[in-house]
């Protein structure tokens, strides 16, 4: 249950930062609702799943998927670079995600 929490913060998370991008310094109301909404939703799910999981291996997830969803999504919605190096970096930080969650003994 901790890893399903802790992949819907990831997730909300996603929804967080892409949010900043169209909230325009909490001057947007709907964008600012969904901003603050999805904020708190992602650290209250993070807080649930540390109930079971190591801090450091939660947090390393909860931010891998956030930083690696919302670059993906970036490039797919938002016309963001496709640099060679940058999807190599953004298949680097799923490589360490994945890896954390293999190397996890429950």
């Amino acid at each position: 249950m901790a890893w399903i929490l802790l992949l819907l913060a990831g997730l909300a998370e996603i929804v967080f930062a892409l949010s900043l991008k169209y909230n325009e310094g909490f001057t947007k109301l709907y964008p600012s609702l969904v901003t603050a909404a999805s904020g708190g939703a992602s650290f209250y799910l993070l807080m649930l799943s540390l109930k079971t999981l190591p801090v450091g291996t939660a947090y390393a997830i909860w931010t891998g998927m956030g930083a690696a969803g919302v670059a993906v999504l970036g490039v797919f919605f938002l016309k963001e670079s496709t640099d060679l190096w940058r999807l190599l970096s953004i298949a680097l930080v799923v490589v360490g995600v994945i890896g954390l969650k293999l190397s996890h003994v429950e």
